[in-house]
């Protein structure tokens, strides 16, 4: 108990909020690269993951590369990204460039994991009505495919937001800043309450990014979905009906 007072009296010292070490720098950092990456990622994985969750091509492929990229630890990325970007920047190479590598990687896989699910796991009956109607293949991602998976999809971006956010404070370990930076120095100067503090941000961050992330998901579920009693896109026949406005 008395470590938790005493991290709670650091945590409300105004002294710490405040200079190039105080906590709102640090949460900018840790912030910044966690969007960076995830929307990076984003960029990088969606579309593989619509291409192969709308056409089935190549997905077997796609999902067993991203779930191979998983195996692989962060920190084994920033150690072998860290001579190449030193080499290419020697002013970022040693703290952004690593971190930021290492964090995209990290965020690719669930977000095209859970893209290609969600539109392969949209009911074919559906997709196959629109076809059915005169609608494009493009029409068919966009009108119906994408809003039926869209909670799905979401899903990933919400782990890939929360891993990234966790293990971004790995990013201390090659000089970047972020929270990691209290764990790192903390261990270093033997400062328990700057450790557990470093901790307790972290943890704080992620859990409001889960909060976050899942109101989005729950918002974004389809209206006709949202009254099926299993809330996913296998409903029975009358569901269906009503989803597809028939």
């Amino acid at each position: 108990m008395e470590i938790l007072a005493a991290t709670a009296s650091w945590l409300a010292d105004p002294a710490h909020w405040q200079g190039p070490d105080g906590i709102t720098v640090r949460f900018l950092e840790h912030a910044s690269i966690s969007v960076v990456a995830v929307v990076v990622a984003g960029a990088i994985a969606l579309p593989i993951g619509l291409w192969t969750g709308h056409t089935g091509r190549g997905s077997l492929l796609a999902v067993n590369t991203a779930n191979i990229g998983r195996a692989v630890p962060s920190y084994a990325v920033l150690v072998m990204v860290l001579p190449i970007s030193l080499q290419l920047s020697p002013s970022y190479g040693l703290d952004v460039i690593p971190t930021f590598v290492a964090m995209t990687l990290l965020a690719i896989p669930p977000i095209l994991v859970n893209t290609d699910a969600g539109l392969r796991e949209v009911d074919r009956d559906l997709v196959e009505a629109a076809r059915g109607v005169g609608m494009s293949e493009r029409q068919v991602l966009a009108r119906v495919e994408i809003p039926l998976a869209l909670p799905v999809v979401v899903g990933g971006f919400r782990t890939a937001a929360v891993q990234v956010i966790a293990t971004a404070t790995l990013g201390a370990v090659v000089a970047y800043g972020g929270f990691g930076r209290y764990i790192i120095d903390g261990i270093a100067r033997n400062d328990d309450e700057r450790l557990l503090a470093g901790v307790l941000l972290v943890a704080s961050f992620a859990i409001l990014a889960e909060l976050g992330f899942g109101a989005l998901q729950r918002a974004l579920v389809s209206p006709g979905l949202r009254r099926g009693e299993s809330g996913s896109p296998f409903q029975g026949p009358a569901e269906r009906a009503r989803v597809s406005g028939g």
